[in-house]
């Protein structure tokens, strides 16, 4: 599945620790880097109703640990404890390689497969991030195996870090690019990030 639409009005903050929660406005604001953008967010700083396109880099404290999402995944999915560890290390990698915030990718499979690494959907997008090959025969040419933790967040992470891109660092349209246009489908990942924030922060 894949598509593009969620957080207009939210304004962009700094994020300054491991998760500085006031709300939902604060952990939205920290949900994805656009470097191309990341001068843009500093200027949106001083609009209070800005919505958000970009904001910096977090630091490496800020980032949940990988013992902490692998305890969530085994706790909240019932995901076996060696696969919630493939899967958090897979999403830590990824969200350093791609610039994205790993809450994000982490509601993300939620929201597509439940964290369900076999998962098929009736389109023939798989795994975790539901990749639909048909839709990106370049990236999927040299992948052995879709249901992979490593290959398929890989896959994924890169397709939604294009979508941004090519948004313009609007979270919204390229959630609703990555569904595939499904209606409700940006709401359902901000909801799940909510979760996962409140989830890994009680960690």
């Amino acid at each position: 599945m894949h598509g593009n639409s969620v957080l207009d009005g939210v304004p962009v903050q700094r994020k300054a620790g491991r998760y500085p929660a006031s709300g939902l406005t604060i952990m939205l604001a920290a949900i994805f880097v656009s470097f191309p953008a990341a001068a843009h967010a500093a200027d949106a700083l001083s609009v209070a109703q800005a919505p958000i396109v970009a904001s910096e880099v977090t630091s490496d404290t800020s980032l949940p640990a990988l013992s902490d999402i692998t305890a969530v995944l085994h706790a909240q999915f019932r995901v076996a404890p060696m696969e919630s560890l493939k899967i958090a290390r897979a999403v830590l990698i990824e969200a350093d390689r791609h610039a994205i915030s790993p809450v994000l990718l982490l509601a993300v499979m939620a929201v597509e497969s439940s964290f369900d690494r076999n998962a098929v959907s009736v389109a023939g997008a798989r795994g975790l991030m539901q990749v639909l090959p048909a839709a990106h025969p370049q990236l999927i040419a040299t992948a052995t195996d879709l249901s992979d933790p490593a290959i398929n967040v890989r896959i994924g992470s890169t397709i939604l870090r294009r979508y941004l891109d090519e948004s313009g660092g609007d979270l919204d349209a390229a959630l609703l690019r990555y569904s595939g246009g499904g209606r409700g489908y940006a709401r359902r990942v901000t909801l799940r990030m909510q979760r996962f924030d409140a989830s890994l922060r009680r960690e």
